[in-house]
C-alpha cells in the first residue's frame, strides 16, 4: 500500500507505527510532501495513480480530487461518532476529516522589540511601514497553509478587498517560503519578526523555546482540515478500507491530538498549554468546496501578482 501524505514528519512516525499494529498485513510505503505538491502530483498521476490512499491532505484538495473522479466512495466504520464538521457533506461520500488547523502569526517578541514593532491583532496591522522586510509567509502553490491564508482572506474580506490587502502586504513580505512550517521556524530564529504559519507549528516552536507569541487575528483566520480518502484505483481496496476504518477511530484521533488541538472525535482534545484558547472561535466562515472549485484561478492570479518573491 502506498500512502501520499502532507502530515509533519514526526506525525508519520507515530501514525505509521499505530497503523501497522491495526492492519499488520499491509506493507505501507509513505510518500510525504507539502499539500500543494501532493495535490498536484495526484492530479498529474490521474491516468496511473501511484497512491492507494491520500492521508492528511487538505479537505479542499480532496474535494478537487473528487471532482476529478479520483476518489473511491467509502464511509469508514465509526464516522457517525465524529463531529459532523469533519464529514463529507456532499454525496458520494469519499473523504473524512481528521483535524483542523488555522492560520496564525508567529511573532518574535525579541526581534519586534529591537525593530520597534507593535504586536499586530488585526491582519491590516501587518501593513505598517515598520514591517517592511520583516514578514515571511508560505507560497500557496506549494503549501496548504499558504493557500488557506489566501483563500481565507478572499472569503472573509471579499475578493476585491483581499487582493488590495495582499498587494499592500506584498510590499512588506521579504519572501514566500515553500512550506507552511518554514515561516514560523524563520520567525522563531529571529530572522524575521513575523512568520505567517499555522497554529500547531507555532505551539511547537514556542514549546522549543523560541521567543514567539502566537497571534490569531481577531478579524478572522482561514483554516483547513486534514483528511483522508481512498483512491478509486487502490490496488488492495480491502486493506485500504481497513486503514480508513482505523483512521476514523478514537485511537487514531488520540494520536492526531498530540499535534492538533482540534480533532474530529468529540471526546478527544489536544492538551497544549501554549495553544490560544480563542483560535477555534476566530475561524472565518469559509467554504472549502468554493476553494476547491477556484483553486486554479486563485493560484494563477496570486502567482501573477506576487510570484517574484517566491523562494524555491
Amino acid at each position: 500500500m502506498t500512502i501520499y501524505t502532507a502530515i509533519e514528519s514526526e506525525q508519520v512516525a507515530w501514525i505509521s507505527e499505530a497503523m501497522a499494529r491495526a492492519v499488520p498485513e499491509a506493507d505501507i510505503v509513505w510518500v510525504r510532501g507539502s499539500t500543494g505538491v501532493i495535490t498536484d502530483r495526484l492530479l498529474a498521476e490521474r491516468d496511473a495513480p501511484g497512491a492507494d490512499i491520500a492521508f492528511g491532505i487538505g479537505a479542499s484538495s480532496l474535494m478537487l480530487l473528487e471532482m476529478a473522479d479520483l476518489l473511491a466512495e467509502y464511509r469508514p466504520a465509526g464516522v457517525e461518532r465524529l463531529r459532523s464538521f469533519f464529514l463529507d457533506q456532499t454525496p458520494p461520500y469519499t473523504w473524512t476529516g481528521m483535524d483542523a488547523y488555522v492560520g496564525a502569526i508567529c511573532f518574535n517578541t525579541e526581534a519586534a522589540k529591537a525593530s520597534g514593532l507593535l504586536r499586530p491583532v488585526l491582519w491590516r496591522e501587518l501593513l505598517a511601514p515598520g514591517f517592511k522586510g520583516q514578514i515571511v509567509m508560505p507560497d500557496p502553490n506549494l503549501s496548504g497553509t499558504g493557500f488557506l491564508l489566501v483563500a481565507g482572506w478572499l472569503q472573509s474580506m471579499g475578493e476585491a478587498a483581499a487582493w488590495t490587502f495582499m498587494d499592500a502586504l506584498h510590499e512588506n513580505v521579504a519572501a514566500y517560503l515553500p512550506s507552511g512550517s518554514a515561516p514560523c521556524r524563520e520567525a522563531g530564529r529571529g530572522t524575521y519578526a513575523a512568520g505567517l504559519s499555522f497554529d500547531m507549528r507555532a505551539t511547537t516552536e514556542r514549546a522549543s523555546g523560541s521567543p514567539i507569541e502566537i497571534i490569531v487575528p481577531i478579524d478572522g483566520v482561514g483554516w483547513e482540515q486534514e483528511a483522508f480518502a481512498m483512491l478509486r484505483t487502490a490496488r488492495r481496496p480491502d486493506l485500504a478500507r481497513r486503514i480508513l476504518d482505523w483512521a476514523a477511530s478514537r485511537e487514531a484521533n488520540e494520536i492526531y491530538a498530540r499535534s492538533f488541538a482540534i480533532v474530529a472525535h468529540p471526546d478527544v482534545a489536544g492538551a497544549n498549554p501554549d495553544y490560544p484558547a480563542h483560535a477555534e472561535a476566530r475561524m472565518a466562515k469559509i467554504d472549502l468546496r468554493w476553494e476547491a472549485e477556484h483553486r486554479e484561478r486563485i493560484l494563477r492570479e496570486w502567482t501573477r501578482r506576487y510570484g517574484s518573491k517566491t523562494r524555491p
